[in-house]
C-alpha cells in the first residue's frame, strides 16, 4: 500500500510518495504562492501528487490516500481548513477542491501533529503508543500521539501545546494572550532574551558572533556562545532551558507519555540541549518515585512532514 504525503508551508509545498513502513520513495516541492487564490494553489497541489505518483512509476488508483499536514487546523468531519494564518486561507474547502482533480481519499491535521505521528512511524518513538512531540521554532508546536493515533482533540484546536499559559500577565503572544509557552520556549524568546543580555553585557561573545549588531542574533549564534562557556550566553541558554522544562511537566502531568520528542531548529543544538532540559526537569517532576516520559531528540528533520501526513490515511 502506497500513500501520499503533503508538506504545507507558506513559502513552498512538498509531496512525497510513501510506504507502509514510512519510508519516502519519491518527494518533489512547489513554490507555494500564497498571493494566489486557493482554488490555484490546491490544483497545484493535486497536479504535485500526480507528479510524484508517476516518478515513482505509480498510477493514482494504487495510492490509499492522501494526507496534508498545514500550519493551521484541519477539520476532517467537513473536509476544510477553519483557518492556516501562513498562507491567509480562512474556511477553505480543501478536500472538496482537491476531489475537483484527484478521486482519492484525503486527510489532514496540523503540521505539529503530523511530525509528531512521523517519529512515532518511523523515527525517535516508533512503535510507543504515547508520545508528544514538541518544535522548538519560531513559535512552538505540538504533536499528541495516544495510543498510536494523533489526538487533535474534539473539536481539532488540540496539541496548541505552544499556547499552554506558563506565565499568568506574562510576554504578550502573537495569539492575543500573554505568557504562553511558545514566548518562553521559542527560537524567538532566546534571541530576544540575548537582546536584553548583550544590552548590558556588550562584551559577551554573542556579539562578536553577530559582527556587533544586535538585530543579527538568532538562537544558533546564543547556543553557541553557550557552548563555548561565554556567561552571558549560559545565563540566556539555562533560562530557556528552564523554561522549557517547566512547559515540559505540565505536558507529563497532563498526559504522562512514554517519550516526549524535541524537533524544531532549536533541537539542533543536540546533546547540549538534552542535557540542559533533563537537569532541570528532574528537580520540578510531581511523581518524583515514578519513571517519566524520556526526553528525546526528533530523528526524521524535514521529512517528517510528508511522512507524518502519508500516515494519516493509513490504518
Amino acid at each position: 500500500m502506497y500513500y501520499i504525503g503533503l508538506d504545507v508551508g507558506g513559502t513552498t509545498f512538498k509531496a512525497g510518495v510513501v510506504d507502509e513502513s514510512g519510508k519516502i520513495l519519491v518527494k518533489d516541492a512547489m513554490p507555494t504562492g500564497i498571493e494566489r487564490p486557493y482554488q490555484e494553489i490546491i490544483a497545484d497541489m493535486a497536479a504535485l501528487c500526480k507528479k510524484v505518483a508517476a516518478d515513482a512509476g505509480l498510477g493514482m488508483e494504487q495510492i490509499a490516500s492522501i494526507g496534508v499536514g498545514v500550519p493551521g487546523m484541519f477539520n476532517n468531519r467537513t473536509g476544510r481548513i477553519p483557518f492556516c494564518t501562513n498562507l491567509g486561507w480562512h474556511d477553505i474547502p480543501f478536500v472538496e477542491e482537491m476531489k475537483k482533480h484527484l478521486d482519492t481519499p484525503v486527510y489532514g491535521d496540523n503540521d505539529a501533529t503530523v511530525a509528531g505521528l512521523a517519529e512515532y512511524i518511523a523515527g525517535v518513538s516508533a512503535g510507543i503508543d504515547n508520545s508528544v512531540f514538541i518544535t522548538l521554532g519560531t513559535g512552538v508546536g505540538g504533536g499528541i500521539i495516544i495510543n498510536g493515533r494523533p489526538y487533535s482533540g474534539a473539536h481539532g484546536c488540540g496539541s496548541e501545546i505552544g499556547h499552554i499559559i506558563l506565565k499568568m500577565d506574562g510576554e504578550m503572544c502573537t495569539c492575543g494572550n500573554e505568557g504562553c509557552f511558545e514566548r518562553y520556549a521559542s527560537a524567538t524568546a532566546i534571541i530576544r532574551e540575548a537582546k536584553k543580555a548583550v544590552a548590558e553585557h556588550p562584551e559577551s561573545t554573542i556579539m562578536e558572533k553577530c559582527g556587533g549588531d544586535a538585530e543579527k542574533i538568532n538562537a544558533k549564534i546564543v547556543i553557541d556562545a553557550a557552548k563555548e562557556g561565554d556567561e552571558t550566553a549560559v545565563k540566556v541558554f539555562n533560562g530557556y532551558a528552564r523554561a522549557l522544562a517547566h512547559g515540559i511537566v505540565s505536558i507529563i502531568n497532563m498526559i504522562d507519555p512514554e517519550v516526549i520528542v524535541l524537533g524544531g531548529g532549536v533541537s539542533a543544538a543536540g546533546e547540549f540541549l538534552l542535557e540542559a532540559v533533563r537537569r532541570e526537569l528532574a528537580p520540578i517532576i510531581f511523581f518524583k518515585t515514578m519513571p517519566y516520559a524520556r526526553i528525546e531528540l526528533a530523528q526524521l528533520g524535514n521529512d517528517a512532514g510528508i511522512i507524518g501526513a502519508a500516515m494519516l490515511g493509513r490504518k
